[in-house]
């Protein structure tokens, strides 16, 4: 009985990365700006830093309000996929809007998966919303 009551505590107290039964691939969010006919280049909308300095990490652990809208954002984005569209589409076309700042031209993101295959990392686009313009009331 005490076994058995120890091992459903234990993984409370100590967590394991075997945590999820699965992970696969998260969605990565692009988005471009489209004016006067042109189409820009994709760039990942919320990209992480490249080097976080050990007070900022320790800093991040207590407080990383920026971390929390990415993985809000990818919650939107794999609902987006799996069904969910107007929402989730109108929540990362605000979220986006918000991070590059209000533009006259429109904007259009897309979500991507990277698998790895064969050695190398496949990029999959998996959905592309329609271009909207920023609400300038909003």
């Amino acid at each position: 009985m005490l076994r058995k009551t120890l091992s459903l505590l234990l993984p409370t107290i100590f967590p394991s990365w075997r945590f999820f039964k699965t992970v696969g691939p998260s969605p990565r969010i692009e988005y471009r700006l489209i004016g006067k006919g042109q189409k820009g280049d994709w760039h990942e909308s919320h990209p992480l830093p490249e080097h976080v300095s050990f007070l900022r990490m320790l800093r991040r652990m207590v407080w990383n309000p920026a971390r929390n809208t990415q993985l809000y954002m990818v919650s939107l984005a794999e609902r987006l996929v799996s069904g969910i569209h107007e929402h989730s589409e109108a929540e990362l076309n605000r979220l986006i809007w918000e991070r590059i700042g209000k533009q006259a031209a429109k904007m259009q993101f897309r979500l991507v998966f990277l698998v790895p295959e064969d050695g190398a990392i496949t990029a999959t686009v998996v959905y592309e919303s329609t271009p909207v313009a920023a609400e300038v009331g909003a």
